[in-house]
Formats: C-alpha cells, sequence, structure tokens
C-alpha cells in the first residue's frame, strides 16, 4: 500500500488487510471455476481439503501453541493460502498429502514467523515445494483434462513442460509438435495443476487486482517480459527451444507473477525494488525450467527471490520525507 503524506485532517482510504486478502480471492474466481470445469470432482475435493486445512490449522495453531485470545481467521489470508496451494497441485492428490502440505504452508510457512505479515517466504509456496520434494511422484503425475467425474483414478498424460523439458534433452525439436494449440493454453484444455490450466482466466484475474490497485504492474510485468526475452533469444538460438508464448502460457508462470510473487509480505516495498525482484524471478524460472531436475521452476525462483526481498528493501530506499538530496 502507498502511502499518501499530507497536512491534517486525514480521511482513512478504505484500505484494509481483509478487502485486499479478499479481493485476491475474487480475482481467482475465473480461473477456481475453469479449474472445476475442466477437472471436475478432483479440483473439487482438493481446493475444498486445501482452503478447510489452512484455516484450520491457522486457527488451532494460534489458539493452543500461540495461546493468542484472538484468531486471524476472519482476515481471509489463511482462505487465500489455501486457494493458492490447492491451485498449485494436482487434481488427483491424496486428501492426507494435501493436508500435510497445508500444515507446512501455514505451519512452517507462515505462524512459525509470527502469522500474517512476518513470513519471509510465500506460505502456499512453501507447502507446494514441502510436497514436491516429499512426494514427488504423486506431485508429478497430472490428470488429463476433461475426465469431471474422476478422482484417483483419473488418465494421467504429460503436460507442455514436461514436453518442452524432453525436446531440449534429446534435442529434437519434433518432440515440440506434441505441444497443446495456443488456443488449448490459452483457454486451459491442457494437463497441469488446477490453477495454471486457464491462461486467460489468470490474466482476467490479474487485470482486476490493478484495477482495484491490490497490486502494481511492475512485478507481473518485469517476470513476463523477461521469460518472454529469454525464451524468444533461445528459441531464435535453437528450434529445440519453444516459442515465447508457449513458455508463457504453460506452467504456473502466470500464476506465480500475478498472484504469488506480488504477496505484501515477502516482495520489495519500492517500485525499482520490484523490478529488480521480477527480472531476477524470470531469469530463475528460465534457467530451473530448461536446464533444472524439474520441469517447473517459478515456485524455487519466487522462495529464492523471497530470501532477497531484505536486501533488495535494503539498497533500494525512497527517499526520505523532506530529504534534500545533495549536489
Amino acid at each position: 500500500m502507498k502511502p499518501i503524506i499530507s497536512l491534517s485532517p486525514h480521511v482513512h482510504g478504505g484500505d484494509s488487510v481483509q478487502k485486499n486478502m479478499y479481493g485476491v480471492c475474487i480475482a481467482l474466481l475465473p480461473a477456481l471455476l475453469a479449474s472445476l470445469w475442466f477437472f471436475g470432482l478432483g479440483a473439487a475435493i482438493v481446493l475444498v481439503t486445501s482452503v478447510i486445512s489452512c484455516v484450520f490449522f491457522e486457527w488451532s495453531i494460534t489458539k493452543f501453541l500461540l495461546k493468542r485470545e484472538r484468531t486471524t481467521i476472519t482476515d481471509g489470508s489463511a482462505i487465500l493460502t489455501g486457494l493458492l496451494l490447492g491451485f498449485n497441485l494436482p487434481s488427483n492428490l491424496p486428501i492426507w498429502i494435501i493436508i500435510i502440505g497445508a500444515l507446512a504452508a501455514i505451519g512452517i510457512g507462515k505462524m512459525t514467523f509470527g502469522g500474517l505479515g512476518c513470513n519471509p517466504f510465500n506460505p502456499a509456496l512453501v507447502g507446494r515445494v514441502f510436497l514436491l520434494i516429499s512426494f514427488p511422484a504423486q506431485m508429478t503425475i497430472w490428470p488429463v483434462v476433461n475426465q469431471r467425474l474422476a478422482y484417483v483414478d483419473a488418465e494421467t498424460a504429460a503436460t507442455p513442460l514436461s514436453v518442452m523439458q524432453r525436446a531440449i534433452a534429446e534435442g529434437d525439436p519434433g518432440i515440440l509438435s506434441e505441444l497443446p494449440s495456443l488456443k488449448e493454453m490459452l483457454i486451459g484444455a491442457t494437463g497441469g495443476s488446477l490453477g495454471e490450466v486457464s491462461a486467460i482466466c489468470l490474466l482476467l484475474g490479474c487485470l482486476f487486482l490493478l484495477w482495484k490497485k491490490i497490486i502494481t504492474w511492475h512485478i507481473p510485468v518485469s517476470i513476463l517480459g523477461t521469460v518472454a526475452l529469454l525464451a524468444c533469444v533461445m528459441n531464435v538460438c535453437s528450434p529445440v527451444y519453444a516459442n515465447p508464448l508457449q513458455v508463457l502460457m504453460s506452467g504456473g508462470l502466470i500464476l506465480g507473477a500475478c498472484y504469488m510473487a506480488t504477496d505484501y509480505a515477502t516482495s520489495p516495498m519500492t517500485h525499482r525494488g520490484q523490478l529488480i525482484y521480477g527480472v531476477a524471478i524470470g531469469v530463475l524460472t528460465v534457467v530451473i525450467r530448461n536446464w533444472g531436475s524439474y520441469p517447473e521452476g517459478m515456485s524455487f525462483a519466487i522462495l529464492i527471490m523471497n530470501g532477497f526481498t531484505p536486501l533488495i528493501n535494503m539498497y533500494c530506499k525512497p527517499k526520505r520525507f523532506g530529504e534534500v538530496t545533495a549536489k
């Protein structure tokens, strides 16, 4: 939130934690509906389990471990963490694994550091990476879309990111012909995590966040622009690399750039710092995607740069109010 310094009287702007948290939840509704349409029962089970588990763990940790009289489950942050965690999971993930992920997200990623606003790392991504490292087999099996009544027995297939990585590993550009069309990737008719399949729904939600001034353009544009530029250069240098549009609409790039990298507590405060932060996330994502062990690098890139946020804030300080700059 940008502070406005002026003479009295001061008028409250109406901004609040609850308003911003529920605003992001509203922005995620198009992607949520898309996930329910394409994955059906599995998406509903995963999202409901994730949200309820996150809310429960925040309430229980606040009440019984931290022994605070007032809980924070009504501010919307636990609900948002549950949604984002669910969006980063496959639609056939067993319930017990989802609950473990919610415990890691809230217990390790958030409440360990004191709760909302004190966490240095994005809680939903802490939960996702914890599950990815602990249960790699279950977390890298992706159901095919349009199996609306299937859950644990859903048919699985390769995702666009795994196809891209295989083409690079084998040095065969012909493998890229297995990628879905740009239209399918835009509307979401492709495999992947619940919240990464429909690029158009995610972008609609991002426009809502920009319109409501919940986020600014600096982080999403710097991440997406950096990835697009690097993807364009690599595609020109070698045909084994996919074209920039396919890269931008694959995996959790848009979800991470618009909804998780922009988290207030874990991102830089100044616009210059946000641009540095976004460019670094874009570079790390491209490096991990193309030459790392995991097809998706967005989660790791954001968490790494979350750790650098205090350093960025230290070197990208705004000018003090009333300070005279030396000539």
